[in-house]
């Protein structure tokens, strides 16, 4: 049992909202024990002046630290999982890609696996992205993978997917229905429809959109489009808040449209996520390396990686396909939270809610997860105020 003081915990306050609280301390072994009360046998560590958070929840990630969702070995999974807890993430949904069916299939059969691992990250369950999407705003997902929707095809499943993308203008939406009948969370995204079949679906129960403003019809005065129909309805986005696949203005304005609890941050990273400057990558074909500076057309870059089985090419922050097709991002968690807490205004609790408690609730986990109650998993992200994660425990360890 550890109980953690001089902290700035971030708690729920009478409403839900969370709030920054720094006369608590906080007591846990594998579950949350006390808040206030240390117990006398506790082991006291003093965070000195630290955020205290709850473990932070990502539910659109490919993969990190050279390691891919769709790497046909579940070693490469758990490392992946092993990685995330240096972002302050303490659980996810490993997110999969438009590839061949059977590729998909064995993804989630290690993910099922996966979610038993020891070490790492928790695995909550799949996200599906993909291949039920439009080949119009197929983005960096491969296009010769894509299918038309049906449910016969995820029914094996079911238990492992929690949130699956589809294109509504291209499906019947008795899929909704089925997939709201085994708790998977359809979102809308990587689609061409329109403002009334998008706030259609949404009214039909597809309540989520992925990554709001990318591969999808934008907002348009006389086309307002999935953007429009997402800030117009209560649908929950998610947000790359990178500042590369969404401009900070557009963070502002959808932290002004939308209430708070309708708002997810994610990264959509990918394999290049925390891989240092001057390292080098190896695709998942096991093919060599690639040299640094290298170039292809008119593509300078850092290293060369892959995603979803196209070559993807990294400079900084920004990863492309051959032809500049963003192609998902590099951003870790925290560095997420830090960049929509600066352009929004948001204060530190707030921003933290987006990744704790709003996913937690969605997922309908919040019971377990996404605060500091007793009972609860002990899940904690220690960090600074710049964001830098400087431990973490997953359920007390």
């Amino acid at each position: 049992m550890k109980t953690l003081i001089n902290g700035r915990l971030i708690l729920p306050d009478v409403n839900g909202d969370f709030k920054i609280c720094a006369d608590k301390s906080l007591t846990f072994d594998e579950k949350i024990i006390s808040i206030g009360a240390i117990p006398d046998d506790s082991e006291i560590i003093d965070v000195q002046g630290l955020f205290v958070a709850p473990g932070f929840i990502n539910v659109h990630i490919h993969g990190a630290a050279g390691f891919d969702t769709m790497d046909d070995d579940l070693d490469a999974l758990k490392k992946f999982a092993e990685f995330l807890p240096k972002t302050g993430v303490t659980s996810f949904l490993p997110t999969t890609m438009t590839m061949p069916l059977d590729k998909i299939y064995r993804a989630l059969e290690r993910i099922r696996a996966g979610k038993n691992f020891s070490r790492g990250a928790k695995i909550l369950g799949a996200n599906v992205e993909g291949p039920f999407i439009s080949k119009k705003f197929n983005g960096a997902q491969a296009e010769e993978n894509i299918l038309p929707a049906d449910f016969a095809l995820i029914a094996d499943f079911v238990d492992v997917i929690k949130i699956i993308t589809v294109a509504p203008e291209l499906l019947d939406f008795s899929f909704i229905d089925r997939c709201r009948e085994k708790n998977i969370v359809v979102s809308i995204g990587h689609s061409a429809a329109d403002y009334d079949t998008a706030l259609a679906a949404i009214n039909r129960g597809a309540r989520h959109i992925t990554h709001l403003f990318n591969a999808q019809t934008g907002l348009h005065h006389r086309r307002p489009g999935i953007v429009g129909a997402a800030l117009d309805s209560d649908a929950i986005v998610e947000l790359i808040a990178d500042n590369i696949h969404v401009h900070p203005a557009a963070q502002r304005l959808v932290a002004k449209c939308k209430p708070r609890s309708e708002i997810i941050l994610i990264t959509d990273s990918f394999r290049a996520c925390g891989q240092r400057d001057g390292q080098r990558d190896v695709a998942s074909n096991g093919s060599a390396p690639q040299p640094l500076n290298c170039r292809n057309s008119s593509i300078t870059c850092d290293f060369t990686t892959e995603l979803g089985g196209q070559k993807v090419f990294v400079t900084g922050e920004r990863a492309v396909l051959a032809d500049g097709t963003l192609a998902g991002s590099v951003a870790p968690m925290n560095d997420v939270l830090k960049k929509f807490c600066t352009n929004t205004g948001f204060d530190v609790a707030a921003t933290v809610e987006l990744v704790t408690k709003n996913p937690a609730v969605e997922l309908g986990l919040f019971d377990t997860l996404g605060s500091f109650e007793v009972g609860k998993s002990a899940d904690i992200t220690i960090f600074d105020d710049d964001f830098k994660i400087k431990a973490t425990w997953i359920n007390g360890n």
